[in-house]
């Protein structure tokens, strides 16, 4: 990909951590997210690859490394590409939600 931001809500949807954009941006006006450990304000703020975000979701909390963007919400697999999980529930297994399910 040759984009080197992409907008957090829209990267929240691509890689399946909210099943709506919508759903993206209440994530973060409620503060369940962080962007290098910093409360993200703005659902249209820019990530950057490397960055790492803290998400806390209602059945886990959970840290990524943003890899690499998205063009278009994909499958779990591809959406699965996009980060790397490093808190201390990395596994693959998908997060609930995540599994082709909507």
């Amino acid at each position: 990909m040759q984009e080197h931001r992409q907008r957090l809500d829209k990267w929240l949807w691509f890689a399946r951590f909210a099943r709506t954009r919508p759903a993206a941006v209440r994530l973060v006006a409620e503060g369940h997210v962080r962007i290098e450990g910093r409360r993200a304000e703005n659902p249209a703020q820019g990530l950057k690859r490397g960055d790492v975000l803290t998400l806390a979701l209602p059945h886990a909390t959970v840290v990524v490394r943003i890899l690499d963007f998205a063009e278009r919400r994909g499958p779990y697999e591809a959406a699965r590409l996009l980060y790397e999980r490093l808190d201390a529930g990395g596994d693959d297994a998908p997060l609930a939600g995540e599994a082709g399910d909507d």
